[in-house]
């Protein structure tokens, strides 16, 4: 178990992987990265990658993500090729199953991202990132004054459809309903018809996408004709909707109703020690410069947790002795006075030691134990690894009060 056994485990080798693993390699972490295949996730499909800050034209999503993998691998992280096909994040280490065996950690980052829904229809996964695109926001400047067909009609379709006719010459929105129906918001929806630049195609779907080495043209059948017609373009945008890679945390961890991972700003899971980053999040723009900012938090918080948890467990959990735990809030300067009433009642106390905790740092604990809102200072007596009593009036007769109620119990 032990070569098997890491501080960070991180699943999935995205932008937001890698920013992961670059920060928790750095901060001596014994960090893995777990990824079926080749790093990069989204990002690496990219053959025009120019919107990452300080990196313009000529680079590229493959070059540009195994920089990063490069970078991870240089401070020590490293790269497991293997299937995530189970999990058990309640354990402690928590384990990860894959196919080639298991790996166990103290904290893990799920990263596996978010993938878009394809059409399935033939030229679409040749012609990826060669003009076939699912993200306006990221390849609309590379189609400027050319003409490009956005596929689909809901909210995500009309408004990259919108945002696309800033940069091409003629936007042709594919819909299957009727004239005049789509499915995105009334407020949306009206915007777009008012909008002179984009222009429909009513009752169609694409059949294929054709082109050599790039995007030439896709063919478009009229659903209720039966006809098929050729129709010249130079790229084709699909919105068809995305779906995150989750379905290992589902009934585990918290997902939105759209299968998205909901975290706290630290990137938390309501899971203790679980982490998620990158596009399988639920958060509002996902592009590999927020995946990138997402992992970086992520192991930062990670890194904490880890910390806090195994000092906890030195200092209380595995003690040889009782334990008297103090939270205190800093700010409150009279509760705080009556940390010394404690400290002089363990000197007088040999067999007892005392740990002080700032209640308003340690989310951890504060979490754990159910501070939030309770008053402050507040005693913890714990033996045995178990929390054995607790004092909120503190003074030197209650203190022994609460040490003698231990000792009958």
């Amino acid at each position: 178990m032990m070569d098997n056994l890491y501080d960070l485990l991180i699943l999935g080798s995205g932008p937001a992987g890698m920013a992961a693993g670059v920060y928790g390699a750095r901060s001596r972490l014994k960090t893995g990265i777990m990824e079926k295949g080749r790093p990069g996730g989204q990002a690496a499909t990219t053959d025009e990658l120019e919107n990452y800050p300080g990196f313009g034209p000529g680079t590229t999503g493959p070059g540009l993500t195994q920089s990063m993998a490069d970078h991870a691998a240089e401070f020590g992280a490293n790269f497991i090729k293997d299937t995530v096909v189970s999990l058990d994040l309640s354990s402690s280490p928590k384990k990860v199953g894959g196919k080639k065996g298991d790996y166990f950690a103290k904290a893990v980052i799920f990263a596996m991202g978010a993938e878009p829904r394809m059409l399935g229809i033939p030229g679409e996964g040749r012609m990826r990132g060669k003009g076939v695109s699912y993200c306006a926001t990221c390849d609309a400047d590379l189609f400027t004054e050319l003409d490009v067909i956005v596929v689909g009609s809901g909210d995500a379709a009309i408004e990259e459809a919108e945002y696309l006719t800033r940069f091409a010459e003629n936007v042709t929105v594919i819909v299957i309903h009727d004239e005049g129906k789509v499915d995105a918001n009334r407020v949306s929806a009206e915007r777009a018809f008012n909008d002179p630049r984009l222009k429909w195609k009513w009752n169609s779907i694409v059949k294929s996408v054709n082109g050599d080495e790039l995007v030439e043209s896709v063919t478009l059948k009229n659903i209720k004709t039966g006809e098929d017609e050729e129709f010249k373009t130079d790229g084709v945008f699909i919105f068809v909707g995305t779906q995150p890679k989750t379905e290992l945390l589902k009934d585990v961890a918290e997902l939105n109703p759209q299968g998205y991972v909901i975290t706290n700003e630290k990137m938390e899971t309501n899971i203790e020690g679980v982490f998620a980053a990158g596009d399988c999040r639920d958060k509002y723009l996902r592009q590999v410069v927020t995946a990138a900012a997402d992992g970086a938090v992520a192991a930062v918080a990670a890194e904490k947790y880890i910390h806090e948890t195994e000092l906890w467990k030195k200092e209380v959990l595995d003690a040889d002795h009782p334990v008297l735990v103090a939270f205190y809030n800093p700010t409150d300067m009279a509760g705080t006075e009556k940390i010394g009433i404690i400290d002089k009642f363990v000197l007088d106390h040999k067999n007892f030691s005392l740990v002080k905790v700032d209640a308003s740092r340690n989310e951890l604990l504060k979490k754990r134990y159910r501070l939030e809102g309770v008053k402050l200072p507040l005693v913890y007596l714990f033996s045995n690894g178990g929390l054995a009593g607790s004092l909120e009036d503190i003074s030197p007769e209650s203190l022994e009060q609460l040490i003698q109620k231990n000792k009958r119990s």
